[in-house]
């Protein structure tokens, strides 16, 4: 029978079972025992079997039970940890405590979703839990199981909703929107981007408007206030500028091997998409275009571009698609693409990493190329593993050695930057956590001084 298959028997009940059995033993040296204990078994097994009418024939409605649901958005932001809700509705006359187990995909790796509580009768309780994926693509949730005991706890029923569920994992549109509404209220300081004094008036006029303290002096219209002087008004006003608009904001984000990289269980290639998602959509609100393009080994996808309605959305839906390639990077084909489909001046946003000096060598005419005819800023990473490494004491002699290698690394990693420095090439060498942050503020930078 299918009831037969949700009922379980608790701890509880196997404990008073093996007290009656201990006495029913014990009964066998004093048999004064034997009837109190015979009679404890039949109440232990009157109290299951009521028990098991209680959780399947006292509901409030037809079907009755505990209800559940395990309510998440229609997709995950890699990277970011994602709010989980889980819906328990008690349609019982009495309360039950419960235990939940959400059967959440493997790619997890999490054993600590069990999770315990009291259900008032005829009320409803809500489990929050959080989830970070750190791989983009289709996660497949499972069941439900929902274990109910009535204040007897004798026996348990289990209920199972939600079963194969499953959700795409999309570049972390949560950090995305966080940045969008701290930029909206001008509130960026909070995570760490700088407030960056503009130097000169690179930007375009845009209206006269009257002074007010703290305004910059210098930028007094001194005939407009003449000329209000003589109709009597003695205000003086200022010329009101904003940013230069439409430039085009490029990220190129290399796909070869050398992006597969994890730091915290996200890769290296991951990190650049969602900073690219981020940084394009802090462009597109500073009325700059923003557009994508992706290589490897050969040119995967090129977004030109753009700022009109949908763009951001046509972007996430590229980044979620893009895998890392086992191949070495071509950065020649990179040169040659850029050349024939860029034509107007542009920043372009490199996403790398490049571990030697060596490396860098090899590719610097390709960049030299595109710094010639663009602004172009490389972005690699700092290996933080090492330099966490290179903080511990050393206490033996191989310590002293692998912190020497170590130290080498590291040391390289500078290298590349005044390599790229000699060339007039600006360089961004970043934690991976702090990539976002670091890059935004770099093209706020590069806004500020007039560069793009």
């Amino acid at each position: 029978m299918p009831f037969v298959k949700s009922l379980f028997l608790t701890l509880r009940f196997f404990l008073l079972l093996t007290a009656v059995v201990f006495g029913l033993v014990v009964a066998f040296f004093w048999p004064g025992l034997l009837v109190p204990m015979q009679l404890l078994l039949g109440l232990l097994v009157v109290l299951t079997l009521v028990d098991w009418l209680l959780l399947f024939g006292s509901a409030r409605t037809g079907a009755g039970g505990v209800f559940g649901r395990r309510v998440l958005g229609d997709k995950l932001a890699n990277g970011s940890d994602n709010d989980v809700a889980i819906y328990l509705e008690n349609t019982y006359r009495f309360p039950v405590t419960t235990e939940t187990i959400d059967e959440i995909p493997p790619q997890f790796q999490r054993r600590d979703v069990l999770f315990r509580a009291t259900v008032p009768a005829g009320q409803t309780t809500v489990i929050h839990y959080q989830l970070r994926p750190v791989r983009r693509g289709e996660y497949q949730f499972g069941a439900l199981n929902v274990f109910v005991k009535s204040p007897l706890g004798l026996a348990q029923r289990r209920f199972c909703y939600g079963q194969d569920q499953v959700v795409p994992v999309y570049p972390s549109f949560l950090q995305m929107r966080q940045y969008e509404l701290l930029a909206i209220s001008n509130r960026l300081t909070e995570i760490g981007v700088k407030r960056i004094r503009r130097v000169g008036h690179s930007m375009e006029f845009e209206q006269i408007r009257p002074y007010v303290p703290g305004d910059d002096p210098r930028t007094i219209n001194w005939k407009a206030t003449a000329r209000r002087a003589g109709t009597g008004t003695d205000t003086l006003v200022v010329n009101h500028y904003q940013d230069e608009r439409a430039q085009q904001v490029y990220c190129l984000i290399d796909k070869g091997r050398v992006m597969r990289m994890p730091f915290e269980g996200l890769s290296l290639l991951d990190y650049a998409i969602n900073a690219t998602l981020v940084v394009s959509n802090i462009a597109l609100l500073k009325h700059d275009k923003a557009g994508l393009l992706t290589f490897a080994d050969r040119l995967s996808t090129v977004v030109p571009a753009e700022r009109r309605a949908g763009h951001m959305q046509k972007i996430l839906e590229v980044l979620y698609k893009q895998r890392t390639r086992y191949l070495e990077t071509d950065y020649q084909l990179l040169y040659s693409n850029v050349k024939a489909k860029i034509r107007q001046r542009s920043l372009l946003i490199l996403f790398t990493n490049f571990e030697t000096l060596n490396g860098l060598q090899r590719q610097l005419p390709y960049l030299r190329g595109l710094a010639k005819d663009h602004l172009l800023l490389v972005v690699f990473f700092e290996n933080t593993e090492l330099q966490h490494y290179l903080d511990q004491p050393a206490s033996s002699t191989a310590d002293v050695y692998n912190q020497t290698i170590a130290e080498k690394f590291a040391q390289e990693k500078r290298q590349i930057v005044r390599e790229l420095q000699r060339y007039g090439i600006y360089s961004l060498l970043t934690p991976p956590q702090q990539l976002t942050v670091n890059t935004i503020n770099r093209y706020l930078e590069f806004k500020a001084r007039g560069l793009i």
